[in-house]
Parts: structure tokens; C-alpha cells; sequence
């Protein structure tokens, strides 16, 4: 994967696997497709089953996005595991609310409120 492509930082706190956004507009499609695909990695190729999307960096979520998380989600709970977000924006967590987005996902405060439930 080329360097100009990684739009994830992840680390690994014991076995859970903390995947920080890089940019912080995510709008463009190409960008979105990229994020999707190496967050389904994780799951798909790398078999990580304790995930938490740290938000920190984000100050802007297109809709396109919602659709990758919505299916991030569904990949994590098919193979058993837990999905949580973390460090949302308030005017980025309302669109989550405003979509009932925050009754699907397991939302927190920052990554340590994230890593106490695992």
C-alpha cells in the first residue's frame, strides 16, 4: 500500500485494535473507498475482532461514510467481535443521532472510556 494512501493510523493495545482517522475531511469517494477497504481489512485479513475508530482528527463525515462505518459494523459483529467510536465531534455525533446512528454504534467519550468496556 503506498504511503499516500494510509488514511488509518493504527495501534494495538493488547488485543484490541485502535484505528485513528488521518484526514479530517472525510468526504471524497476515492478517499471513503480507501478508509472502507482498509478498515474491512482489519476484520477480513487481519481477523482483529476488538476495533475502536478514534474520531479525534475528524471535523467533517460525509454521509458515504456513514454507509462504510454502518458496514464496518456488520463485518465486525459476523465474525463475533465488538466495534466502538470514540472522540466523535458534537456537531459530527449529531448527524449520528439525527440518523439514530448512535443506537447502532457503541459510542464513547475518548479511547480510554472505549478501552474500559473490552
Amino acid at each position: 500500500m503506498a504511503a499516500g494512501q494510509r488514511k488509518l493510523d493504527i495501534d494495538q493495545i493488547g488485543d484490541v485494535t485502535v484505528a485513528r482517522f488521518v484526514d479530517k475531511k472525510i468526504l471524497d469517494e476515492n478517499n471513503i473507498q480507501i478508509i472502507g477497504n482498509q478498515l474491512f481489512g482489519l476484520v477480513e485479513e487481519d481477523g482483529r475482532k476488538r476495533i475502536i475508530l478514534d474520531f479525534t482528527n475528524v471535523e467533517y463525515l460525509s454521509s458515504a461514510a456513514l454507509g462504510k462505518l454502518i458496514t464496518m459494523d456488520k463485518k465486525v459483529k459476523a465474525a463475533g467481535g465488538k466495534l466502538r467510536l470514540c472522540s466523535i465531534r458534537p456537531d459530527i455525533y449529531e448527524v449520528f443521532a439525527i440518523t439514530r446512528l448512535n443506537k447502532l454504534f457503541d459510542i464513547q467519550d475518548d479511547q480510554d472510556a472505549a478501552m474500559a468496556g473490552f
